[in-house]
């Protein structure tokens, strides 16, 4: 039989007399998941006894919440390819991807992305649950990306990245040696002539992104990126714009060569976890095409 996630508590004094809904609006169970459980085949019960949102509490109650079962996406093909996972518990993973794969399929990329291999997991080891992204890298990025194994945890993740409670840093590969360190602080909008490509705009959305120099060479740099927003291209563009942009990325004005697609790699995420409250640090190794580069840079 599938196992619903199940959420458990004893209630405290600090909780008798309260309205099971105001106990679960304290303990950030949302209400479209209320919603979700009444309707789409979760429970609640206190003492084992099924009861509704308006039961008032007493100390030394045992409060059960049992979400809806997940189903597996259906429109995503399930393809067996190698998945880096540094991390997994019953809440979440987090997955290293490599360079040159889409996170979700799109019309171009309807197969051979992390969301195929991830599926294919998801199957083999019987967890059933459809897909939940917290962040997502480009195509040609590589690096640490979060997937929550239900929505809970997905709405846990998504309230603590809406604090700026996940902390992600970059290490980038540009053209020329920056400043020591700086802040770049620029908004971003789609240009005019493309569907795809971003710049510095006027009226565009407010963007922040904090860089330092890691490592200097003859005409380029490594540099460490964190970001107060999470706007599409960010970094490609914000580095571009001050005149550095990224080894490999021609979209924005790098030179191919040394590297065949933006030097861009997501190598540290930190965050508490979203039940259990431990402070948790995530560290992805540069990918071999990017310490290649590297190596040629220093001789």
């Amino acid at each position: 039989m599938e196992k619903r996630f199940t959420l458990s508590w004893e209630i405290s004094a600090r909780y008798d007399g309260t309205i099971t809904r105001d106990f679960l609006k304290d303990h950030s169970i949302s209400k479209a998941s209320l919603t979700a459980i009444k309707f789409q085949g979760g429970f609640i019960k206190v003492n084992n006894q099924d009861e509704t949102v308006r039961y008032i509490l007493k100390e030394g109650d045992v409060l059960e919440v049992a979400f809806p079962l997940e189903k597996r996406s259906e429109n995503i093909k399930a393809e067996k390819m190698p998945l880096d996972i540094l991390y997994e518990d019953e809440h979440f993973l987090i997955v290293n991807k490599r360079a040159g794969i889409a996170t979700i399929p799109s019309r171009e990329h309807q197969s051979g992305t992390l969301s195929n291999a991830l599926l294919y997991y998801y199957v083999q080891n019987d967890i059933h649950a459809t897909l939940h992204f917290v962040n997502r890298l480009d195509k040609d990025t590589s690096g640490l990306l979060v997937v929550a194994k239900h929505r809970y945890s997905h709405y846990l993740f998504s309230k603590a990245q809406q604090s700026h409670k996940i902390h992600r840093f970059y290490q980038a590969f540009v053209h020329g040696v920056p400043t020591e360190e700086g802040t770049v602080s620029a908004s971003i909008g789609r240009a005019d002539d493309s569907i795809i490509k971003r710049e510095v705009v006027e009226n565009g959305q407010h963007a922040v992104t904090h860089y330092k120099v890691l490592e200097r060479f003859k005409a380029a740099a490594i540099v460490e990126l964190s970001l107060e927003t999470g706007r599409t291209h960010q970094i490609r563009v914000h580095m571009s714009y001050i005149g550095h942009p990224l080894l490999g990325d021609d979209l924005y004005g790098g030179k191919q060569g040394r590297m065949n697609r933006q030097a861009l790699h997501c190598c540290k995420m930190e965050f508490k976890h979203p039940f259990t409250g431990q402070y948790l640090s995530f560290v992805g190794e540069l990918p071999e095409d990017m310490l290649k580069c590297q190596r040629e840079l220093a001789q």
